[in-house]
């Protein structure tokens, strides 16, 4: 199993609110070596997204409904299996939409990537993409198929949940570290265990575990995981 992308799968699974899914993923990124992340379901012209791009890149992105010209859409259409891609082998020449597309997305830093597509229900296509400014993305140990698409799932399921999830006070909300720790407590695994599991170091995870406990005012990781429970966080 990739442990990258089971550490994700589990970290978005832990989270309660898409500013938790959102930096889950984030965080997955950066520890690849890549820069941004889109996650992107398109129905027709109808998109709906979560992602790192420049707001203003979102912006021209959905205006211009450029998912209907994107290269790496259309890819992830006929596919539906991982692939890696690379805006330097869309065409460069001449005045089109698509060469206009190719020269916005560079400028934006978005020249290559990642996308894990998945066929959605209703005719609906899920993907998400990882993007770095270099010319060609270094997918290193990101070769698990299954688990790629495993990943891709975790994340559109879990968004569709959240949303209509509880909503609490900001200073009451979790880190997604600190929601996969109580995750794990929670399944009875101390922090030896949790350490092992996470890759994180066993004082890092007692930290994460003491500041959920904190904001949550439990004294103990038992009681911890119960009032998480009784919120409905776990």
């Amino acid at each position: 199993m990739n442990t990258k992308f089971r550490s994700l799968i589990d970290t978005v699974d832990a989270a309660h609110d898409e500013r938790m899914i959102k930096s889950a993923i984030k965080s997955f990124a950066v520890s690849c070596a890549f820069e941004r992340f889109a996650y992107l379901q398109t129905e027709g012209t109808e998109v709906r997204t979560c992602n790192t791009y420049p707001p203003v890149w979102q912006d021209v992105y959905l205006t211009h409904q450029y998912s209907l010209i994107d290269p790496v859409v259309i890819e992830a259409r006929r596919r539906m299996e991982p692939f890696v891609w690379s805006a330097d082998d869309w065409p460069s020449r001449g005045s089109s939409d698509l060469r206009h597309f190719r020269d916005q997305a560079i400028d934006h830093g978005i020249r290559s990537g990642l996308t894990i597509p998945v066929e959605g229900s209703f005719g609906a296509a899920i993907m998400l993409t990882f993007t770095t400014s270099a010319e060609k993305p270094d997918i290193g140990r990101l070769k698990d198929g299954q688990k790629a698409i495993q990943a891709a799932l975790a994340v559109h399921y879990r968004l569709k949940i959240v949303d209509a999830g509880i909503v609490l006070a900001p200073k009451r909300l979790l880190s997604p570290r600190e929601a996969t720790c109580l995750m794990w407590a929670a399944k009875g695994k101390n922090t030896l265990d949790t350490a092992m599991l996470t890759g994180i170091n066993p004082r890092t995870v007692q930290h994460y575990l003491d500041g959920a406990r904190r904001k949550l005012d439990a004294a103990t990781v038992p009681q911890l995981v119960a009032i998480a429970k009784d919120r409905d966080l776990l």
